[in-house]
Formats: structure tokens, sequence, C-alpha cells
């Protein structure tokens, strides 16, 4: 799902594989006598992402891989090591190889109608979600799915030169998952997120009598080497489209969606007025 995590049915695997993977670069780290603060500017990610890789709490992205080979003299072991780093605690087994190709893409476009899209969800959001789908999970299983989510949210702050584009119904938000503060949080988040320079976030109104997005969710991404792919997903399952027709049967019906949703500007404006709303209630 656009929460895009076992939150939908699918149980988190074992973690060890990335856990290895993370121990291999904190030793590699340390033996080149770096610091976390002095690795992460040198391989051109983030404080928190070197963090989250040695913890084993994320999938190390391929040029994060490939970089760190260089600064740390790693003789192969890093990638030997990356190669058995495969498994994401708390995402769907069908969800995991699309994740792997959001680390890389130049740009990734995402109409939801069910719930709001996992990069754009706050952490109370994403809980109520997981909490509110069968069966029952342990605290450990919502803590899992929750982290898995917001973990992937790194994008948004390592990636200033990938395109984003998202298009969300109305009615997500006036369902009001979680309870008033929780949407009146999630709403304050989105015109947050609208506000960075390589974001575009769009409402699709109650009433619009043409949609182009009757048939469901979907997804697009372009890859670095600009190939488009898509995927679409359903209850408890998720597919990869390659073939070029399909991809392009999506491609026409997300940009049919934009023209129909509201304008990134008039979408803020719609959000302002439904927190508004909310504060009078």
């Amino acid at each position: 799902m656009t929460g895009n995590d076992a939150a939908y049915g699918g149980e988190p695997e074992s973690s060890d594989g990335l856990k290895a993977f993370g121990a291999v670069l904190k030793v590699f780290r340390r033996r080149a006598r770096l610091t976390q603060e002095e690795l992460a500017p040198r391989v051109c990610y983030s404080v928190q992402t070197i963090s989250s890789v040695e913890q084993g709490r994320r999938l190390p992205p391929a040029d994060l891989v490939e970089r760190a080979e260089v600064v740390l003299d790693a003789f192969g072991a890093l990638k030997a090591a990356a190669q058995h780093a495969v498994r994401r605690p708390g995402l769907a087994s069908w969800f995991r190889e699309w994740a792997r190709l959001e680390e890389e893409a130049v740009s990734l476009c995402t109409y939801e109608c069910r719930v709001i899209p996992g990069l754009l969800q706050t952490e109370a959001y994403a809980r109520a979600v997981t909490l509110s789908v069968p069966p029952p999970k342990s605290e450990n299983q919502v803590a899992d799915q929750v982290s898995a989510r917001l973990d992937r949210q790194h994008l948004l702050r390592d990636r200033p030169n990938t395109a984003y584009s998202f298009i969300v119904e109305q009615a997500l938000i006036e369902r009001q998952v979680g309870g008033v503060d929780v949407t009146r949080e999630l709403i304050d988040h989105l015109v947050t997120c609208a506000q960075l320079p390589n974001m575009e976030i769009q409402v699709m109104p109650l009433c619009q009598p043409w949609h182009a997005g009757a048939d469901g969710p979907m997804q697009l991404l372009e890859t670095s080497a600009h190939q488009w792919l898509g995927y679409s997903e359903a209850q408890r399952s998720g597919m990869l489209i390659t073939e070029s027709g399909e991809v392009s049967v999506l491609s026409q019906r997300y940009a049919k969606l934009r023209s129909q949703a509201e304008t990134p500007e008039e979408s803020m404006d719609l959000l302002r007025r439904m927190r508004g709303s909310l504060c009078a209630n």
C-alpha cells in the first residue's frame, strides 16, 4: 500500500541481513577513524541515514555502498555484505522491490485513494492506520511497521533532486483517521512537505464527476536510466509493472488525474480551510 508495509497483512521479516551489513559498515568506519558525522558528507547521505543503516533499520542504497567502499577502502567487503541485505523489517514482501527502486528514482508519482501515502504520513497517523487494519498486532509489530514506514521518508531529505508528485483524495483527510488531533497534525505536515522545492501535492476534491482513478491507486517512477515503471497494489498483494504499454496506460491516467485534481496552490488553500474547520469543531 502507499502505507506500503506490513499493515495490509504482510508480516515483518528477520532483519539479520540488514544488521550484518550495518555491523560491517560500522567496523570499516571505525577502522577509518571516522564518526558517523564525518562519514555522512563523504558518501553524500545524512547522519540519520548512516545511523539507520548501521543499526540494520534500513536497506543501504546502492550508491551509498559504492561510495563507502571507496571512502573506507573496504576491498569489496561492503559490496559482498550488501548482497545479503535484502530484507526490510516492517515492509510487506510484495512491496520490497518497489521500495528498493524508490531509493534511486529520478521521479516518483503517487495517486492514493485509501490512505495518505507512506512518504507523507506522520508517526501518529501511521500508527492509527496500522492499528486499524486487522488482524490485531503486538506492540512490537506495530512499532516495526511504523518505523519502517517513517524510515522511508529519508528519501525526502536525502534526494533533493528527485521530483515527487502526490495526488490524494480529500476524503482521506475528511475521514479523520486517528481523530481530530492526528488529522490536524497531518494537515500541518502535508502543508510543510509541500514547501519542498521538489515536492508537489494535489488534492482530489470530493466532487469530481470525471475521475481517471476509478480503478484504484497507482504509482509510477522514473529510474536513473530514465526507464518508467509502475506499481499497483491490492489488499494483500502488489505488482511491479514493467511492460511499456501497461506503464503508458498508467502514465495517461496519472496525467489526467493531475488535470482533474486541485492545483498545488488550490490544494494548499483547501487543506488550510479543512484545518480551520477542524479547529472550529
